[in-house]
């Protein structure tokens, strides 16, 4: 089957890349999972950005509890993105494929700085590319940097791959057992249930862009191609 997008947005979690048997930062088959996944997605003739959050690093109640000021602890959040970007870089070149750190905060002996041309220079010319660093600013979410650079690249879709949920339910699952799965909804819904999809601000960037959104879990692999290929898998957030 053909893939529906040209360009999409994979977002990941940090939590994701976490061993949870030991706490160890990274799992090796994680990382080869991902790494499998996106040579499946180039395979289809996709291009592929990536988004990596930090949890697995750094969290915000850790800052507040050993009292960091909330701007550093972003920036320390953002540091922590770059090191979850160069793992994933290693996985994705393990397969062969040319793959691409830019980062919004200055590193320059590590990854590439985040210019918006370079960028879809490098996803024209077949180059899977990591946005690490967020946005460059304090205050603002990898959820936002997932929005930004899907509207900067012109990608057709942001795919959230989520550890252990496999869509938007009108509740949180792990807390309510009758909570009920939904498997399409508009923004402009989602924003006013604030259902627990991304940041609110991240949203609201995506409002009026017609860009689509999709949540599935990412603890089976194959739910990334049914996605790219149009097959109903998870939830699906279209901008009407």
């Amino acid at each position: 089957m053909k893939p529906i997008y040209h360009r999409i947005i994979l977002k990941l979690s940090g939590e994701a890349l976490a061993d949870s048997s030991d706490s160890t930062i990274l799992d090796h088959g994680k990382l080869q999972m991902i790494g499998s996944t996106v040579e499946m997605i180039r395979n289809l003739g996709v291009d592929v950005g990536i988004v990596v959050g930090a949890g697995n690093i750094w969290r915000g109640r850790l800052a507040d509890k050993i009292r960091i000021e909330p701007s550093t602890a972003d920036y320390m959040g953002m540091l922590g993105t770059v090191i979850n970007a160069l793992a994933i870089q290693s996985a994705i070149e393990e397969r062969g494929l040319p793959c691409r750190v830019m980062s919004a905060i200055n590193v320059p002996q590590v990854c590439e700085p985040y210019y918006r041309r370079r960028a879809i220079h490098h996803l024209e010319k077949g180059r899977v590319v990591i946005f690490a660093g967020g946005t460059g600013n304090p205050y603002c979410t990898t959820d936002s940097c997932a929005a930004l650079r899907a509207l900067e690249v012109g990608a057709d879709a942001i795919l959230m791959a989520k550890n252990g949920v496999d869509g938007v339910y009108d509740s949180d699952p792990r807390k309510n057992p009758d909570a009920k799965k939904i498997d399409r909804i508009t923004l402009q819904e989602m924003i006013a249930k604030n259902l627990a999809v991304m940041d609110l601000g991240a949203a609201a960037m995506l409002g009026g862009k017609k860009k689509v959104i999709r949540v599935f879990s990412m603890d089976d692999p194959s739910s990334f191609e049914k996605v790219l290929t149009g097959i109903d898998v998870g939830t699906t957030v279209i901008d009407e």
